[in-house]
């Protein structure tokens, strides 16, 4: 098993007093595992692979970083993009049916990988494959040495200004500059440092209001225990338009009727809050 990092970003720079920082360029951060049926079987797989080997690199769409308050010691979480299940190299069908959503999630601490997994209903009781493995949790959480050859991640830095005012986020906003987010949450026993790239957010050149709409992101529960971190983390959109709160529409098991449940974003959370918007170089 190999879990390697060619750059780890550490969370001090994350809420700067100004200046030039460091930030994640988003659209140049991967992480890819290798699936090698010959070597190690796969356990999160629904359908036998076309092929026994592929490596699937997944862009980076958010980072957490959660310090236990007590200790110092931080736990690392990367959230790869959404993505759909398929047959790598088939002749057709290339989209397995029931098809599922797929946002992989991994820990750089540990080595703990989750599968979230979303059909068209909630849970759906898919099996895994081979089907001796049993029913193919939603959020399989499993070791990535069980599963994956080895597992790489490459975070890529770039130099980025810290936005100080309305005025600097909308005017970079409107001149098409890429800019990333910063939120940080907190309990009693930790602080969370969400880092994601903006992809929607509104601007008001005349009243100097702004707003991002955007996601999804990693939201962790911080209620839970460090070795269970993992486990309590979901998938939100977020939006804010001031540098002290953030409220967050969470996807959860969603009611459709008296016997079906849907995944969609639609649990709302408010939580007090520091917002950064910085500006990549």
């Amino acid at each position: 098993y190999k879990l390697i990092s060619s750059y780890i970003i550490t969370t001090a720079f994350l809420f700067p007093q100004g200046g030039i920082v460091e930030t994640i360029d988003f659209q140049r951060s991967f992480f890819t595992f290798r699936i090698d049926t010959l070597k190690k079987p796969p356990k999160t797989v629904s359908h036998k692979p076309p092929y026994s080997l592929n490596n699937a690199r997944i862009p980076v769409d958010s980072r957490c970083v959660i310090i236990e308050k007590d200790t110092g010691i931080s736990h690392t979480f990367i959230q790869g993009v959404n993505c759909k299940t398929e047959q790598v190299g088939a002749n057709e069908n290339l989209f397995y049916q029931p098809n599922a959503d797929f946002v992989p999630i991994c820990s750089l601490d540990d080595g703990k990988f989750m599968a979230l997994k979303a059909f068209d209903i909630a849970d759906k009781g898919m099996m895994l494959y081979p089907p001796s493995l049993g029913k193919q949790p939603e959020r399989q959480i499993i070791d990535s040495e069980e599963t994956f050859e080895n597992l790489k991640v490459d975070l890529t830095p770039v130099p980025g200004k810290v936005l100080e005012s309305p005025e600097e986020i909308v005017e970079s906003v409107l001149a098409n500059r890429l800019i990333n987010g910063c939120t940080r949450i907190e309990s009693d026993r930790y602080s969370a440092d969400i880092q994601y790239p903006i992809k929607t957010i509104n601007a008001n050149e005349r009243d100097m209001i702004y707003q991002p709409d955007t996601g999804p992101v990693l939201l962790p529960d911080l209620s839970r225990t460090p070795d269970n971190l993992i486990g309590g983390i979901n998938l939100a959109f977020l939006a804010f338009n001031t540098p002290d709160w953030v409220e967050f529409i969470v996807r959860v098991p969603t009611a459709i009727s008296e016997d079906l449940k849907v995944y969609h974003y639609s649990q709302a959370e408010r939580f007090d809050a520091q917002n950064t918007i910085v500006e990549l170089g």
